[in-house]
């Protein structure tokens, strides 16, 4: 199985538990590795044969501008379920970050893996 991927996906949006984190949206920061068969792309050099990658790009910001969330947790799920279920992806690997939520770190958050392992 092969790997498409987004690394760095930067998307301002309102996540956490706190009263101050309600209401001033925070950055976070994915890399997103989805496991996708090229084959058939490579061989047709035809976008409509692999994983857009904008498009995938584009339903994420849709998840976290249209819902919220208190618990990076629910949104990496959240995002993990969109992109299976819309894309037929068989399996991926989420890294979200939240940079600014705890001063002297570089980033703080999680990471999930779902479906295929590869």
């Amino acid at each position: 199985m092969d790997t498409v991927f987004i690394r760095g996906l930067e998307i301002n949006t309102i996540i956490g538990c706190y009263d101050h984190e309600k209401v001033k949206p925070q950055r976070i920061v994915l890399d997103i590795e989805m496991a996708w068969d090229i084959e058939a792309a490579a061989q047709s050099d035809d976008l409509s044969d692999t994983l857009d990658y904008n498009a995938v790009r584009l339903g994420i910001e849709e998840v976290c501008n249209e819902e919220r969330f208190e618990l990076v947790e629910s949104l990496a799920e959240r995002i993990a379920q969109f992109i299976m279920l819309t894309f037929s992806v068989p399996g991926l690997r989420i890294r979200l970050a939240k940079p600014e939520a705890i001063e002297n770190t570089v980033d703080v958050g999680i990471v999930i893996a779902r479906g295929l392992r590869f």
